[in-house]
This record gives C-alpha cells, structure tokens and sequence, in this order.
C-alpha cells in the first residue's frame, strides 16, 4: 500500500511538472522586431509661430520597442517635441524619426516649410496708369497722340474712364520706358530727335509730367526707343544697345537713386560674326537673381535693300551671351537650339514683357519665327542653374500666332498675350481686315500650363473674350494675385478692363475706357 501510495504521488509530481513546463514553454514571449517607419504627413506647410503635428507609424503594429526619437535638420527654422513641430523662422527643414531596438535601426523624413505670415496686402499704396492713344493704336514709334490716366481702381465701379482734361500727355516722352516704384526712366530724345542724349527720371502726377531728375550721357550714347535693361538691385539699371554704326554692344550702370552713371564699357568678346553687316538693335537682357548671371540674347544680320534699312536678313538661330554682371565679362556664349526670333527684341523690353523666371529660377524667353502662313509664337526654357537652352523644351506648342508678352502668375501657369494672324477678318471701308474696329492684328489672352503646354482662352460669361487690336506693349498687369488686362474690340464701343483672380480663376469685368481712346499699356506704380 505504501509503495502504491508513493508510486500515485510520484506520478502526481511528475505531471505537474510536465505541466509547469509545458505552460511555461507556451507562455514565452518573442521580441519582435521593427522593420520600418514612416512619418505623416510627409510635407507640412506652416506659418511662422505656429504648430503642427508629425506622426510616426511603426512597422509591424505589433513590434515590441515602439520608442522613436524626433530630430530637427535646423532648429533655427523648426523645432520637434515628440511630433509637434513649432515654426521659428521662414525656411525649410528636414523632421527626422528614428527607432532603435539594439541591432536595428529605422529611419523616415519630413519636410517643413516655414512661411511669414503676410500681412493683407495695402492696395492704396499704388495706383495704375493707363496708357491711352486718340484714333488709333499706339506703340513704337507711333506718331498717335499718347495719353496717360493714373487711377486707384480698375473695379467695375470705376465707371467710364475719360482722359479729357484727366489725363497727362506724353509728348515727347514715349511709351517705350522703364518703370519701377514712383518713377519712370528712360532715355530721352530733345523734341523728338530719335538720338538721345540724357537719362530722365519722372513722375506722372497731377495730369503732368513732372521731371525728377536728368543726367547728361558720357561717352555712351543711346538711341531712344531702342536699348534693353535689366534691374540688378533696387536701384542698379544696367542699359544696353548697340553702338551707332552696329558693331558692338555698349553698356552703361546707373545708380537709379541719384541718377548717377556708375561704370560703363563695351562688351569685349561680341562682335559682327563673320558674313554678316550688323548686330540687333538691341536685343534682350535679363538678370537671373539666383545665380547672379546676366543673359543677353542677340543676332545678327544683313540689310536686303539698302533703302529700307527695317528689311534685313536675320541669323536663323538667334545667339545667347552669359555675362559676369559684376565685371560685365562674357562668360559663355551659345545659339539657340530652334530657328527662332525673341519677342520685343528691336526695343528690348520697353513695351513689353518678353522673360519671366518660376519659383526656382527657370528662365522662360517669348520668340517667333517666321512661316509661310504667320508668325508663330514658342516658349523657349533655359533651366535653373544651367546657362543654355533646354532643347527639348517649348512652353507653346501649338501657337496659333505670335507669342508677344508673357508674365509668370505660379503654379507653373503663366498669362499670356499673343497674336493670331489668321484670324477672321471682316471688311471696313472694302479693306479686309482683323475681326476688331482698330486693325488687322488680331490679339487674345490665355493661360498657359508650362508644364503641358495647354491654353486657355480668357472668357467671360461662359464665352471667349472677343479679339483685341492694337499692337505691341504691356495690355496686362499682374498686381495683388490678379491680374488686369485690357481690350479693344469690334463688338464693344468702349476698350474695356477685365480682371482675372488668379486663386479662385474667376474674371470679371471691370471699368471702360472712353471710346473716343484706345487702350495701349497698363502699369502698376507707387503713390508718394
């Protein structure tokens, strides 16, 4: 009995502890490990002053050390506490999540863009100056009486804009100048002469041209209307144009605040290529500020009549310098990838906006060229950082005639004027003409995707804006996130003002401008 007693306690013992072990063995718990993590979201946008939130995800959801550590690339523009980022100042900062179990370590980022926060912005500041012709267009070298209307509204409740005894004649100021801030500038012609021989700054104020200040030239001398510029600071105007017989570039620096010349020269290493007579006019300088690089686009060409020094034979590819604006050396130099012609290139920019630059410095140039049936608009790119032309780009693939003025809004969308000459024309007095009561140019406004190459008509009121005439110059302004432009045409008897908002895509119609005028330019200048 006791044998048998001792053998059951024996057997007893044994399956408790074949049964610790076994929940022993089943109850053991594994450590399992992370095998990435991500941050959400990846991209956060705020203001300065304020908070956001970064959340971390660890994979697998089961992983046994979720611990993760937060770091900031610079702490200057955004903090990191345990996901919160605090913004300190304008700029971009990489967020940094980081786990570590031991032997293995995870890693992801996020990127935080730190703006200002903008106050609204003033209108009153400025005012807008509508460039008016009686009779007809204006333009270069017009001969039509040019007037100019400063108003503080372009709204519809603006009503008829009338220059009589409102407005300021140019007289022999024209068109072709420089405008920036209070001022304009310009090189100046006595009575009309054509050869100028002093820089002016002025006003327009109080339905007068009001003389700021003039300076003398030295041994640069430039023809009025015919020069190109480019601003290298706030008060730095770089001028430059050919020489009088043609040969060679001049340039000139002046200092906009005082009006004084503070260094001029010649280009050293551009010249009348071989087999040709003469360089353009003036051509196209831009600054690129990114990379501070001064491009000047420019051709050459031959005279296919003598008596008419305007008919002249072109180089096919128009050229390309790279200038050092500091020392005004040419650095490089290049042909344009395509057979083309830069817009605006006989007056440089005077008139109109022919370059604009993106968000990251791409440089964008309007050019044309010539076919048998019209001249035909392209978009040209020269990428951020690199000095030639991308020869796989144009902005403006299907033109439907000539490319003039382009102004870059965001959002890698630009606004665009151009010129159809195949447009349908009507007759006026048995002389067929455009489908407006001005001319035979026939204009329109669109949008212009840059990535796609994609336009679109301006309309109103669910229907395409009739063709504009006119000529050249600036018919649009781009002030406050929108954008203003003006046209002339058959079905209106006044030139009307429209105003496209360039964050909700709306446009509206805005104030008239007296029939008995043609709207010519727009520009957005500073009150006193």
């Amino acid at each position: 009995m006791k044998k048998f007693k001792f053998a059951l306690f024996a057997f007893m013992v044994s399956m408790m502890a074949f049964t610790f072990a076994s929940c022993s063995d089943d109850d053991e718990v594994k450590d399992v490990s992370v095998t990435g993590v991500t941050i959400t979201p990846q991209t956060l946008e705020l203001k300065e002053g304020t908070t956001g939130t970064l959340t971390a995800a660890i994979a697998p959801a089961n992983a046994t050390k979720k611990t993760v550590s937060w770091t900031s690339s610079d702490e200057k523009v955004a903090t990191v506490d345990n996901g919160t980022v605090t913004a300190v100042a304008e700029g971009t900062a990489t967020i940094t999540v980081k786990t570590d179990e031991g032997g293995f370590t995870a890693k992801a980022t996020a990127t935080v863009n730190v703006t200002k926060d903008i106050p609204p912005f003033d209108e009153s500041k400025d005012h807008f100056d509508l460039f008016l012709t009686v009779d007809k267009h204006g333009g270069m070298s017009s001969k039509n009486i040019t007037i100019v209307n400063s108003t503080s509204s372009l709204n519809a409740d603006k009503g008829l804009i009338t220059v009589v005894r409102e407005g300021a004649e140019l007289g022999y100021y024209t068109m072709e100048s420089i405008s920036k801030g209070k001022y304009y500038y310009q090189v100046y012609s006595p009575k009309g002469s054509g050869s100028g021989d002093r820089f002016v700054k002025y006003q327009i104020k109080d339905n007068k041209i009001q003389m700021v200040q003039e300076r003398p030239v030295k041994s640069n001398t430039y023809k009025a209307r015919s020069y190109t510029h480019a601003w290298l600071d706030d008060n730095t105007l770089l001028i430059m144009a050919s020489n009088g017989d043609n040969s060679k570039i001049i340039w000139t620096k002046l200092n906009t605040a005082d009006m004084s010349i503070l260094a001029e020269g010649e280009l050293e290493g551009i010249g009348v290529p071989e087999g040709w007579e003469s360089l353009t006019t003036s051509g196209i300088l831009t600054y690129r500020q990114t990379d501070n690089k001064l491009f000047y686009f420019y051709y050459a060409k031959r005279k296919k009549d003598s008596g008419n020094p305007m008919r002249a034979t072109k180089e096919l590819n128009f050229r390309v310098a790279v200038i050092n604006p500091e020392s005004m050396k040419v650095e490089e130099q290049s042909v344009s990838p395509v057979e083309a012609e830069m817009a605006g290139s006989a007056y440089g920019e005077l008139m109109q906006d022919c370059v604009m630059y993106d968000e990251v410095g791409n440089l964008y140039l309007a050019c044309f060229v010539e076919t048998d049936t019209m001249e035909k608009g392209m978009l040209l790119r020269i990428n951020a950082g690199e000095t030639k032309f991308d020869p796989s780009y144009n902005g403006y693939k299907n033109a439907d005639g000539k490319l003039l003025t382009v102004q870059y809004m965001g959002n890698n969308k630009a606004f665009i004027y151009a010129r159809n000459d195949n447009a349908p024309t009507v007759e006026i007095g048995g002389k067929p003409v455009g489908p407006t009561k001005i001319d035979g140019y026939s204009h329109y406004y669109a949008i212009l995707d840059l990535a796609t190459g994609e336009k679109t008509r301006m309309s109103f009121g669910g229907k395409e804006l009739a063709y504009s005439g006119g000529r050249f110059s600036q018919r649009s302004v781009i002030f406050n996130n929108k954008v203003y432009f003006g046209t002339n045409t058959k079905e209106d008897d006044n030139s009307i003002m429209y105003i496209y908002d360039i964050k909700s895509g709306n446009v509206e119609k805005g104030a008239e401008v007296d029939g008995r005028f043609f709207f010519d330019m727009i520009r957005v200048v500073e009150n006193d």
